[in-house]
């Protein structure tokens, strides 16, 4: 008897190899989970182990003594995975385990809205959604804990233009919805200044008369011009560096004296036409910071030397980035850009060195990298645009949808002298100046629909082709107001402006 239960013993011990089993949790798997390997089986004759999947045999490689699984993608629902092992005394034959488990590579569902909309810049907002089949829910980043029915709410006490909603499962299976935070612009009535006129008393004064009289509440003052200068005393290094610096005026200090009077300052940034940074780096040997042509020169197109920089480079962007951050730490309450886009011409000749998508997307993603800088200082952030742009997206690579995921307003210059006859309809419209701005507007406006943006138009203030005073002013004003915008900015290139035909706000 003792014999016989030794050997019984001895039998049990050495009949079957030890098999183990890594990377197949309890949980369900994603369809790719056996693809890649990291499923592995462990034997002591890994060697002579066959592995089936459903009953069929699954390639296998042996990595470090082990072998891993590289199994075709697998459909959703119940599988099998059977390791067969030759058993330690080989006229035993062999012995098998079988593991079952699930593949489910469905997402969960979630459900929030496409956007947020704050009280005002910087409040907090509230997620809501619901995210069924979901184990874990994040909320711009922190975790947040869904109910039984997968109901969840969290608040984002800062938040950023964008707030990403991610939902998941136990299989690894996500879904992400961003949602848009947007703020209602409180509206402007404002005028154009350059940095060289706001230190001339004799431009200076009559704006400010006008804002006593409550004719405009903004003024915009360039922060960057169509120069490459920056007219206040910035601090940013490489202005300095590279001497675009003027500090024609004390930014601090007209802020100030504006905003004790009421009146909201925007800070007009020139972003891609600057020959002062093109200039630099073309010399300092970085000609990719500089649109070039075909045979590799500086783009200049009527525009001069090194007029355009490259948006699609990295040290370019972050230099108009950098601008755009310090004014709004100083106080100004929107950046709005201006020659945020290509040259105009054709774009065959040009080259972008670095761009690997289109120019629109290239335009709109640089935006998207702007706007956390700009509104974490709590500003608001604007792109201006030409007119042409809603219908001929291409032509200077402003898409106008594309653009305002990433803005609080669209600044469209919708000049009468800069339309073509025919325009709209418009049989003459720099005689129409009422019919080709509410016409045009009223493109920009579908061009938006559907989202939060507001269109601000740039109205002109000037003489070219026709002569221009207050009844041609007001004309565009009444045309604006009249399609649902009672905003506008005001150009005159000299500075001067036909007060009278602004209307004091009741």
């Amino acid at each position: 008897m003792v014999l016989l239960i030794a050997g019984f013993l001895l039998l049990r011990g050495t009949s079957t190899q030890d098999v183990q089993v890594d990377g197949l949790p309890s949980h369900p798997l994603r369809a790719e989970a056996l693809t890649d390997g990291s499923v592995r089986i462990r034997s002591e004759a890994a060697g002579a182990t066959r592995v089936l999947l459903d009953g069929r045999p699954v390639p296998t490689a042996e990595q470090s003594g082990a072998l891993a699984v590289h199994a075709p993608p697998l459909p959703d629902g119940p599988h099998e995975l059977e390791i067969i092992t030759p058993r330690a005394m080989s006229w035993l034959g062999s012995a098998s385990t079988t593991h079952e488990f699930t593949v489910d590579s469905a997402p969960p569902e979630l459900d929030v809205e496409d956007s947020l909309r704050p009280e005002k810049l910087g409040a907090p907002v509230t997620v809501t959604g619901r995210a069924t089949g979901a184990d874990e829910v994040t909320v711009a980043g922190a975790p947040v804990r869904p109910g039984p029915d997968g109901a969840f709410s969290a608040v984002v006490e800062r938040p950023e233009r964008e707030v990403p909603v991610v939902a998941s499962d136990q299989a690894g299976n996500r879904v992400e919805r961003v949602m848009t935070v947007h703020i209602k612009h409180p509206g402007m009535r404002a005028v154009h200044m350059t940095g060289l006129a706001w230190t001339s008393d004799t431009l200076r004064e009559p704006v400010l008369d006008m804002a006593r009289q409550g004719r405009i509440d903004t003024v915009e003052l360039d922060i960057k011009d169509e120069s490459g200068e920056i007219p206040y005393d910035s601090a940013v290094p490489e202005a300095n560096r590279i001497g675009a610096v003027k500090n024609y005026y004390d930014a601090r200090e007209a802020l100030d004296q504006l905003h004790g009077m009421g009146v909201r300052v925007v800070g007009r940034l020139v972003a891609f036409k600057d020959p002062v940074l093109g200039e630099a780096s073309w010399r300092e040997g970085r000609p990719e910071r500089v649109v070039q042509t075909a045979a590799g020169q500086p783009w200049s197109s009527g525009y001069g030397d090194y007029a355009f920089t490259n948006f699609a480079d990295p040290a370019v962007r972050q230099y108009n980035i950098d601008i755009a951050a310090e004014a709004a730490s100083l106080g100004f309450d929107d950046i709005l850009y201006d020659y945020v886009r290509r040259p105009d011409g054709d774009i065959e000749n040009m080259r972008f060195a670095g761009l690997s998508t289109t120019p629109e997307q290239g335009i709109a993603e640089f935006l998207r990298d702007t706007q956390t800088a700009v509104r974490s200082e709590g500003a608001l952030l604007g792109a201006s645009v030409f007119g042409i742009a809603v219908d001929r997206p291409t032509q200077i690579a402003q898409d106008i949808p594309r653009m305002a995921k990433y803005v609080d307003y669209i600044a469209p210059m919708v000049y009468p002298s800069h339309w073509g006859p025919g325009e709209f309809g418009v049989d003459d419209p720099n005689t129409q100046p009422y019919d080709i701005v509410r016409r045009s507007l009223g493109e920009f406006a579908k061009a938006v629909e559907g989202t939060d943006v507001q269109i601000i138009p740039w109205l002109q203030d000037f003489s070219l082709g026709a002569s221009y005073g207050p009844a041609e002013v007001a004309a565009q004003i009444d045309a604006a107001r009249d399609g649902g915008m009672p905003s506008f900015l005001m150009w005159a290139p000299n500075c001067r402006y036909h007060g009278e035909a602004l209307a004091p706000k009741p």
